[in-house]
């Protein structure tokens, strides 16, 4: 990924440290692939029914998690304010989404994957958090 190169290039400065956030986007840009991937894996599985709150949770977790990556990647006229929010909602989405996959982790190894994406991301979005106050 070339997030790291992108922060840098850019003239715009929002005072968050550089490297956290480029961390912190590219897990938030894995965590979302890697939810899709696991919700499509989820609806080929034979007991489908059984993983419908994983499906959900799971898409639910790659929208924020693609939206919050998108606006984090824009310095120009940044809000810290709304950073926060969307941090925090981040948080808990990838909180509810990998104990919903680490559930399912014993049968279904996309769902043990997935689990592993959030808390990865979960981690990231908390100490960015922390890091802006």
């Amino acid at each position: 990924m070339r997030t790291a190169e992108m922060i840098a290039s850019s003239p715009a400065r929002t005072g968050v440290d550089a490297a956290l956030l480029a961390r912190t986007i590219d897990a938030l840009v894995a965590c979302a692939q890697t939810c899709t991937a696991c919700a499509d894996a989820c609806l080929s599985e034979e007991s489908v029914a059984e993983m419908r709150a994983c499906i959900r949770t799971d898409l639910d977790c790659a929208d924020v998690c693609g939206t919050t990556a998108r606006v984090l990647s824009r310095q120009t006229a940044y809000d810290a304010d709304v950073t926060r929010a969307l941090l925090r909602v981040c948080v808990q989405v990838c909180r509810t989404c990998g104990d919903e996959c680490a559930a399912h982790a014993d049968h279904h190894e996309h769902c043990r994957i997935c689990a592993e994406a959030c808390r990865a991301c979960e981690q990231a979005c908390s100490e960015l958090l922390a890091a802006i106050g």
